[in-house]
């Protein structure tokens, strides 16, 4: 066995990275060759383009292409290896099978030299071992079957800008000794990988190649987003013959977060994947001709104001009754909504009867119903054509063309939505804004309407779809998004932190869309100490929930006699937060227009208000509202105006869980007069 002591280990990371500096070298000359060639060759053809036929520019052409694609992937290569230098592994395992003493360095990215391969993949088959399997028995899956064998050795390391912090050997706890000295850390950035501390339930989802939707249900800073992120790193690694990071498309809540996951997958030597709103996805689909409310104004409007009429509204728009009773609408339109303006066509002298245009409009039946008319006027010009013997003249086809339209009723897919109500005698379930702006709880149920009707562009160029924030998306949006997106699909939320409890689904409910569906749920919540989590569990709580036992000082309930002294009160907070060790606090309100009259009131240098409106996640001092913080985390959180006048209904709720499951270390809730009822004191 090699390297045994710690000294051998810190002797055997200084030949590795001397590895390391020689494969940059090679890299670099390799790169400056390329670029050298590159540009002589571009000066040729500049200087002898006129002496060039078209065989020889399309030949040149290609050269430089292939140099320049040969020069990229050199250039990626530089950046791995330099990664590789600042921290080359973070584990090792050795293995024996049919004999062979193998010890298998486990890094970000693999790296070998011309002999062997020094260190794996974290996704390589072999390196699975590592999260699976403790000392004894153990196996890994390959392409051409499982190979087992015996770990003997196990350790892991704690190597930062290529110096080693300490070593762990062989402890059973292995993992959790380096996940409580991670979790214990500063939150100092955005979302950061989290290979070396990959749990074993957490390391079966990201390998998972077989399901085709994998729902994951994961409590409040259960890491179920960094999850998902690796399991992506995983697939693209795993099938990179046949899926690239441009063929995934993440559906995210919001661009803050979209930003603050934006380094985990580069971290991981994957290019940026697309990322989209669902309000943009709406937009695009509605081809921009509808205004609608977005999702934040629709919770909004709720936190700001108790309409019940409003909450039935979006109550029985988020059912499964109602996505059952508009299929069976759009099944009457079918069959009810096509009627003769006369019981006949009369063309050229040339009767065509009922019965056969609904014959060939039933022969279309696969497809959405607006589109069938051009097939069914085609059928009737052909049998026109057949009666008469002759070619129809220009002015007979647009009699045609004008008239089968025409025969249906409604004319437009919104005028078919509005008549759902109608059908479904619930006229007072459809309100329309000022300006004919369309509620968000309409939005979908619209586009399914469209879909059925008028169909769309199916989205078949994205080969996985990312669904995060599952909890906020509704029956109806989850089939629109099956019709859409034909590819594999993970899905990933937390019931509990609803920003609508009127709206919310559970993983039971999308695999009512999704039958085909693996349920993962993961109840170890990594992100907050004991005391935090035992405190928010008073507010939502879930029997099922496993805090870390990783204990801090419990949560503050801070009261003074008006809004004012509170906003003093955080001056001062702030002021002690910037003489400490942590790096990030979150100020986070329930409303929007308490997070913006709070920022103004502090005018304090260094803070930074998030808004909808925000596209960057700007580390520090932060002051936003629990619905924009989902996702996030920070090492503080202060929780302004916690009274019972101002959390009180179950939206509120809601959002009280959501921003006091933000804090890792420090939880602080601040009021006036009475405390909010669903906290004990």
């Amino acid at each position: 066995m090699i390297n045994t002591t710690e000294q051998e280990e810190r002797e055997y990371l200084e030949e590795i990275k001397e590895k390391l500096q020689v494969a940059l070298r090679r890299v670099d000359d390799t790169v400056r060759s390329f670029s050298a060639e590159l540009r002589q060759n571009k000066e040729y053809i500049y200087e002898h383009q006129s002496g060039l036929d078209e065989a020889d520019m399309v030949a040149a052409g290609q050269s430089i292409n292939r140099m320049a694609f040969t020069g990229e992937s050199a250039v990626a290569r530089k950046r791995k290896l330099l990664k590789l230098r600042e921290s080359p592994y973070f584990g090792r395992i050795d293995f024996v099978t049919g004999g062979e003493h193998a010890p298998v360095y486990i890094g970000i990215y693999s790296f070998a030299d011309e002999r062997a391969n020094l260190i794996y993949d974290w996704r390589a088959p072999i390196s699975s071992m590592f999260y699976d399997f403790e000392l004894g028995n153990a196996w890994y899956k390959t392409p051409s079957g499982d190979v087992h064998g015996e770990v003997v050795l196990k350790r892991q390391y704690k190597i930062r800008d290529g110096k080693m912090e300490f070593m762990i050997e062989n402890a059973v706890n292995i993992h959790d000794d380096i996940l409580q000295k991670e979790l214990s850390k500063s939150s100092d950035d955005k979302m950061k990988n989290i290979v070396a501390t990959i749990q074993r339930d957490q390391n079966a989802v990201i390998r998972n190649e077989t399901s085709p939707v994998m729902i994951i249900q994961g409590v409040a800073g259960s890491g179920k987003t960094s999850i998902a992120l690796h399991r992506i790193a995983f697939l693209l690694y795993r099938f990179r013959d046949s899926i690239a990071s441009k063929d995934i498309l993440i559906l995210s809540p919001n661009k803050v977060f979209a930003d603050y996951i934006s380094n985990v997958l580069p971290e991981l030597g994957e290019e940026h994947i697309p990322e989209m709103g669902i309000e943009e996805l709406a937009a695009e689909i509605l081809e921009n001709k509808y205004t609608f409310q977005t999702f934040f104004e629709q919770v909004s409007v709720l936190l700001e104001k108790h309409d019940a009429a409003f909450i039935e509204r979006i109550r029985f728009k988020s059912s499964f009754e109602f996505l059952g009773l508009l299929n069976r609408y759009l099944i009457y339109v079918e069959n009810n909504y096509f009627t003769p303006a006369d019981e006949e066509i009369r063309v050229a002298g040339i009767v065509v009867p009922w019965p056969f245009i609904i014959e060939r409009l039933k022969a279309y039946h696969r497809m959405p119903i607006l589109r069938r008319f051009h097939e069914v006027v085609k059928d009737i010009l052909n049998y026109i054509r057949t009666q008469t013997k002759r070619k129809l003249t220009g002015a007979e086809k647009a009699f045609i063309w004008e008239t089968v339209p025409k025969m249906f009723k409604a004319s437009n897919v919104l005028d078919l939505y509005r008549g759902f109500y109608t059908w479904a005698k619930k006229e007072d379930m459809f309100k329309m804004g000022a300006g004919g702006s369309l509620e968000y709880a309409d939005v979908f149920p619209l586009i399914y309407c469209k879909l059925r009707m008028e169909g769309a562009k199916s989205y078949d160029e994205v080969k996985h779809l990312l669904i995060d924030e599952m909890q906020d998306y509704t029956p109806v949006q989850y089939s629109v998004l099956s019709k859409l997106f034909h590819c594999k699909k993970t899905i990933l939320g937390d019931i509990s932190q609803k920003v609508n409890p009127y709206s919310a689904s559970s993983a039971e409910g999308i695999q009512q869309v999704f039958p085909q569906a693996d349920t993962i749920k993961l109840f170890r919540s990594y992100r907050s100490s004991y005391e935090i989590t035992a405190f928010a569990q008073h507010i939502s709580h879930n029997p099922d929930i496993i805090p870390m036992e990783r204990h801090g000082a419990p949560p503050e309930l801070k009261c003074y006699n008006s809004n004012a002294e509170e906003t003093e009160a955080i001056r001062e907070m702030i002021a002690q937060f910037k003489a400490s060790e942590y790096q990030s606090l979150g100020i986070i309100c329930k409303t929007l227009q308490q997070a913006e009259d709070l920022y103004s009131g502090l005018k304090a240098h260094g803070i930074h208000l998030l808004t909808p409106e925000s596209t960057a996640f700007m580390n520090g001092i932060i002051i936003t509202t629990a619905h924009l913080a989902k996702g996030l985390e920070f090492d503080q959180v202060i929780v302004p105006f916690a009274s019972a006048r101002n959390y009180h209904t179950d939206v509120d709720r809601s959002m009280l869980y959501i921003a006091c499951t933000r804090a890792m270390h420090r939880l602080t809730l601040t009021y006036s007069r009475d405390l909010t009822p669903f906290v004990v004191s």
